[in-house]
């Protein structure tokens, strides 16, 4: 295929993936959808960022632009590229262009790495992984076939009887050509059970299900049957930051979370995740969002947009 050919192809999926997520998302907000692992964003303005814990997801842009932050690294992805996270990250995801005439315009389709272990047994071709543990977040280029692959998912949603026999068929073949792309070995890494980085997948779990506990990293390596050092090094590889600082960015963003969801008072949001101490859960708060607790929630419930926050307030 050359060339002009890709692009046309890509230009030509692009335009009906914006209008279908424009019908099945019609206000701004992010969007549910009858395939479970599914969720559609539609922005008219821009909004404060917010920080989510994201589960392992293809992220696509049809219409606009939007960057991903990890620890200090940013990821920006369009129309051209999307985003990839293999294992569970605290991410806070930015929308760059949005307005009322052109509307930012995204997807987020979950996924399980049993699945993509699955595909991978079956294709010969995809057998290689790195010699080294990946970040666990990558953005890849664009292909005519993923995106025709992501449309033929979105038509499922005028056929929702059809959705429990084709949906789980189109999302392995989402997957296959995701595995095929560049990243596509980086993301079968995280699948392979007794791999470094499936240990550190688990791990991440672990963090997740126990924030609120103290975290005893010698016992976590342990668990997942790594030595200390070697946990250490490979956990700083995935996310980007250290075990406790990966706890304490679950911490906050889940405090932040219970405040602004639940009306919870601050020293109340800090001994439910896990803080001993109010003081140091507002210093480290501050550090984190620029403000004290009450401050940025302040903030937030004043903002014009603070509807849209909301909405992005959920682990994805």
């Amino acid at each position: 295929m050359s060339l002009t050919d890709e692009s046309r192809r890509i230009e030509e999926a692009l335009q009906h993936l914006t209008h279908m997520i424009r019908r099945h998302a019609p206000s701004s907000g992010r969007h549910k959808t009858a395939v479970p692992s599914l969720s559609l964003m539609h922005a008219t303005e821009l909004f404060e960022p917010i920080e989510s814990v994201y589960k392992p997801s293809i992220c696509i842009v049809a219409q606009g632009a939007k960057t991903a932050t990890l620890a200090d690294e940013i990821y920006r992805y369009d129309p051209s590229t999307y985003l990839v996270i293999s294992v569970e990250l605290p991410v806070i995801g930015r929308v760059l262009q949005a307005s009322p005439e052109k509307p930012h315009l995204s997807l987020r389709l979950s996924f399980e790495s049993d699945v993509i272990l699955d595909i991978v047994k079956e294709a010969a071709q995809l057998t290689s992984v790195p010699t080294k543990v990946s970040r666990g977040i990558a953005v890849n280029r664009m292909s005519s076939t993923l995106l025709q692959a992501i449309v033929r998912l979105m038509e499922l949603l005028d056929d929702p009887e059809d959705i429990p026999i084709l949906a789980p068929l189109v999302i392995r073949e989402i997957l296959y050509r995701v595995l095929q792309g560049e990243q596509g070995p980086q993301i079968h890494q995280f699948a392979i059970i007794g791999s470094q980085a499936h240990n550190i997948a688990q791990a991440i779990q672990l963090i997740n299900r126990q924030f609120d506990r103290p975290l005893v990293i010698d016992q976590l390596a342990k668990s997942v049957n790594m030595s200390t050092s070697a946990f250490h090094k490979h956990f700083k590889r995935v996310t980007e930051m250290s075990p406790l600082q990966y706890q304490k960015a679950v911490r906050l963003q889940e405090a932040r979370r219970l405040m602004l969801t639940e009306t919870v008072q601050a020293s109340d949001a800090a001994f439910r995740v896990g803080y001993e101490s109010p003081s140091q859960f507002s210093r480290e708060y501050a550090r984190m969002y620029g403000q004290p607790p009450m401050l940025d929630v302040q903030k937030l419930r004043s903002s014009d947009t603070f509807s849209d926050v909301l909405t992005q307030f959920h682990k994805q």
